[in-house]
């Protein structure tokens, strides 16, 4: 799966979307809650032979909502394990903001 792919599989949710961050301005502010931000963590590529052999692109998913919303989880592991990609999950709670920020890291191979 490649990163595009990546983006149309988290759109496909239906939830606001956003690569970093919202960038939002006094005409455009950014989406109340919830809402999904990704963006790429580091690589763990695979090296063999001088050369990078297999790229393993590591991302983080970042769901953010106001209350514990386990619908709005369930949508994100119902898309990820309907395209099998294997996800690990953190949840924090951001008092600051009051919001949950739900962390799911998951691994691209190849892409």
């Amino acid at each position: 799966m490649q990163q595009a792919e990546l983006y149309q599989l988290l759109e496909s949710i239906g939830l606001p979307l956003a690569y970093g961050e919202f960038k939002s301005t006094p005409e455009l502010p950014a989406p109340d809650p919830p809402f999904i931000v990704y963006q790429f963590g580091y690589s763990g590529d695979l090296m063999a032979d001088n050369r990078n052999y297999l790229k393993i692109s590591n991302f983080q998913i970042e769901l953010y909502t106001d209350i514990k919303d386990l619908a709005a989880e369930g949508l994100v592991e119902d898309v990820l394990e309907v395209a099998e990609l294997p996800y690990s999950k953190t949840e924090i709670t951001l008092d600051s903001e009051a919001m949950y920020q739900i962390i799911y890291e998951i691994q691209l191979i190849g892409g």
